[in-house]
C-alpha cells in the first residue's frame, strides 16, 4: 500500500485504469458489433438459401406425402436438411433430436422461417426450420404440414470471431504503454508546482518567511500558488510584528530590571540597618520595618530572577564549566541556605559522582528545586543523586499536596504558581523556569511528576555538559 501513497503512482494508476477501461470498452463494443455482423450474415444466407431451394422445388407434394416424396424433396434441396411430416421423415439429413422441441413447436405454429443458434459438444451450429406452404383452392397459402429443418456448422465463423476477439484484446493491451506515458506526462505537469509548493512550505516551516513562488497561468494550481504567496506575506508581516513586540518587551524587562538593581542595593543596605535596630524601635515601627525589609528582599529576588531570565531570552547566557564532585557541590548549595540533614531534609548524595558543570548555575538549579519543595511541599524533603550510563540524575521529592493535574503541564511556565490564592508568596514564579533553562544550557532537562503523596522533580545532566543552546 505504501507504493500507492504518493500522488505520482496514484495518477499513473488512474490514467492507466481510465485508458484501459476505455480501450477495453471500445474493443468489447467492436467485438460485439463484428460478431453480430458475422453471425447475422451467415444466418441470413442460410435462411435465404433454404427458402430459395424450397421455393425452387418443382414437383407437387401430396398431402399427406409419401416416404419417397419426402426423400426426393429433401435430396433436391442439396443441403444438410431433413424433411418432416408428422411421424414421417426423410432418410437423409440430420437427426431430428438435434432440433429442440421449442424450435419445432414454433415452426409448426408459425408460417414464418425460424432459426436457433446452439453449441453442441462445444461446436456452434445454426438450426433453421421452415414450414412448406401449399396453395389452397381459394388461392391462399397455408401450411401443408411438411417442415424442413437444416443444420449449418458455424465453426469457421466462430474461429473468425475468436481471432477478432484476440485482436481486440491485443489492441487494448497496447493502450497500456500509451496510458503510462500520458500518465507520466500529466503527473509531471501536475506535480511540478506541487513539489515547488512542498519545498516552499518546508522552507516556510524552517523560518524562511520571505520564500515566494512565481505564479504562472490562470488555473487552480496558479490560484493555489497565489494564495500561498499571500499567506506567506501575511505570516511574515505578523511574525515580524510579534518578534518586534517580543524584543521590545524583553528589552523593557531587561532595562527595568537593570535600572532597579541600583536603588534596590541602597534599599537593601537601609533594610539591613533597620533589621539590626528593629529591637530598639517602637513596636509599630518595628513591624513596619520588618515588612519593608521582607518586601525589599522579595523585590530584590524578583529583579534578580528577571535579570537572569532576560539573559536567556537575549541568548547571552554562558557556561563556565569545570569538573566537580556533584555531591559536594549540591551539599554546599543546601548548607548555604541553612538546609541540613534532619527531620525536614533527607539526602542521599554518594561521593565520587563527577560531571562538568557550571557551579553557579547548578547552585541555582538546586536552590530552586529544593526551595520549591520546602515552600510548597511538606517535610521530609528527599534529595537523591544517582549516576548511570547516560549521565547523572538529581531527584528532589517532597511529601506535600503534590501538583494538581491542571497545573502539571504548566509547572515550568513563567509566573506559574501551584497555589494561585497565594499571590503574595515568597517565590517570584520564575524559579522553576530559570532552573529548566539552566538545565537545558547544560544539555540536560528537568521533569516534574505527582507521586500521589507529593511532588517529584528530577534533574537530568550529561557527564559532560554544554550540549544545550543558550
Amino acid at each position: 500500500m505504501r507504493l500507492l501513497s504518493g500522488l505520482r503512482p496514484r495518477l499513473i494508476l488512474a490514467f492507466a485504469a481510465m485508458t484501459i477501461i476505455g480501450a477495453a470498452a471500445a474493443a468489447g463494443a467492436s467485438y460485439v458489433s463484428a460478431r453480430n455482423a458475422i453471425l447475422e450474415a451467415v444466418q441470413d444466407a442460410a435462411m435465404n438459401q433454404l427458402k430459395d431451394r424450397v421455393a425452387a422445388y418443382g414437383r407437387p407434394l401430396s398431402t399427406p406425402p409419401t416416404q419417397e416424396q419426402l426423400n426426393d424433396f429433401a435430396g433436391s434441396l442439396r443441403l444438410n436438411a431433413v424433411a418432416v411430416y408428422r411421424n414421417l421423415r426423410s432418410v437423409n439429413g440430420p437427426d431430428l433430436n438435434t432440433f429442440s422441441p421449442e424450435l419445432r413447436q414454433t415452426v409448426a405454429n408459425d408460417n414464418r422461417i425460424q432459426f436457433q443458434r446452439v453449441d453442441r459438444e462445444r461446436i456452434p451450429e445454426l438450426l433453421v426450420g421452415l414450414p412448406v406452404l401449399a396453395r389452397q383452392p381459394d388461392g391462399s397459402m397455408q401450411n401443408s404440414g411438411v417442415e424442413v429443418y437444416s443444420l449449418t456448422s458455424l465453426v469457421q465463423q466462430q474461429q473468425a470471431i475468436d481471432e477478432l476477439a484476440k485482436s481486440a484484446w491485443q489492441t487494448a493491451a497496447l493502450a497500456l504503454p500509451l496510458a503510462a506515458a500520458l500518465a507520466l506526462l500529466a503527473a509531471r505537469q501536475v506535480l511540478r508546482p506541487v513539489r515547488a509548493l512542498n519545498t516552499a512550505a518546508a522552507q516556510l516551516g524552517e523560518g524562511r518567511l520571505d520564500v515566494r513562488l512565481p505564479a504562472k497561468g490562470s488555473d487552480e494550481l496558479a490560484e493555489l500558488v497565489t494564495t500561498f504567496n499571500n499567506t506567506a506575506a501575511e505570516l511574515e508581516r505578523t511574525v515580524g510584528e510579534l518578534r518586534a513586540m517580543e524584543a521590545d518587551a524583553r528589552r523593557f524587562v531587561a532595562d527595568v530590571s537593570h535600572e532597579l538593581r541600583t536603588p534596590l542595593a541602597a534599599m537593601n543596605a537601609v533594610t539591613d540597618v533597620l533589621d539590626e535596630d528593629a529591637e530598639a524601635l517602637p513596636p509599630d515601627t518595628a513591624v513596619a520595618a520588618r515588612l519593608v525589609s521582607g518586601e525589599t528582599r522579595r523585590l530584590t529576588r524578583l529583579v534578580q530572577d528577571l535579570v537572569e531570565i532576560s539573559r536567556f531570552d537575549a541568548g547571552r547566557a554562558e557556561l563556565v564549566l569545570d569538573e566537580w564532585d556533584l555531591a559536594t557541590a549540591i551539599r554546599d548549595s543546601l548548607d548555604a541556605r541553612g538546609w541540613r540533614d534532619g527531620e525536614d531534609l533527607v539526602t542521599d548524595l554518594p561521593e565520587g559522582v563527577l560531571a562538568r558543570v557550571d557551579r553557579r548555575r547548578l547552585d541555582l538549579i538546586v536552590a530552586n528545586l529544593a526551595g520549591n519543595a520546602f515552600r510548597h511541599g511538606a517535610p521530609p524533603v528527599e534529595v537523591r543523586l544517582r549516576a548511570d550510563g547516560d549521565g547523572v540524575t538529581l531527584a528532589v521529592e517532597d511529601h506535600g499536596p503534590g501538583i494538581a493535574p491542571e497545573i502539571l503541564p504548566h509547572v515550568f511556565d513563567r509566573f506559574t504558581k501551584a497555589d494561585t490564592a497565594r499571590a503574595r508568596s515568597e517565590g517570584s514564579g520564575l524559579g522553576l523556569a530559570i532552573a529548566l533553562e539552566n538545565a537545558r544550557l547544560h544539555g540536560g532537562d528537568i521533569t516534574a511528576a505527582d507521586t500521589g503523596h507529593g511532588a517529584r522533580f528530577v534533574l537530568h545532566l550529561p557527564h559532560r555538559a554544554g550540549g544545550g543552546t543558550p
